[in-house]
């Protein structure tokens, strides 16, 4: 029996430009008790997303390949604002560029549980550095 994962209180923005492993992540996430945010299925979506709720995300699980769109933007913003993330792709994860290379990455469509696992085994989110004038 696998132990259950309890996300009780954490946000996630899922940014997946396909249905069905969309809802499949919504789904996983909403049944161990977090909130999510999308999917969204775009660069500009996530980015405006982003800009609006940057403070508010736990992580995020990117499709690193959105209908033929790179989604290195999104994964820059992403690492700017502290927001850790897993990358998800139907791809080879060998494939990821530097420097998202070293997210966790894993294989389109991936195990529920697995990705579960993997969201549990982030490290806490690094809140930005405030920029203070002297």
């Amino acid at each position: 029996m696998q132990r259950p994962f309890s996300f009780a209180g954490r946000f996630y923005l899922i940014v997946e430009d396909e249905y069905l492993a969309a809802s499949s992540m919504v789904m996983a996430l909403e049944g161990a008790g977090a909130e999510v945010a999308g999917p969204v299925s775009n660069v500009a979506g996530a980015l405006k997303l982003i800009s609006e709720r940057a403070s508010e995300f736990d992580a995020a699980i990117l499709d690193i390949n959105l209908r033929g769109t790179m989604a290195h933007p999104v994964a820059e913003r992403l690492a700017e604002q502290g927001i850790p993330f897993v990358v998800v792709t139907g791809y080879d994860c060998g494939s990821v560029p530097e420097p998202f290379s070293m997210m966790p990455c894993l294989n389109k469509p991936c195990d529920e549980q697995e990705l579960l696992a993997v969201l549990a085994g982030l490290p806490v989110r690094r809140q930005p550095e405030l920029h203070r004038s002297n």
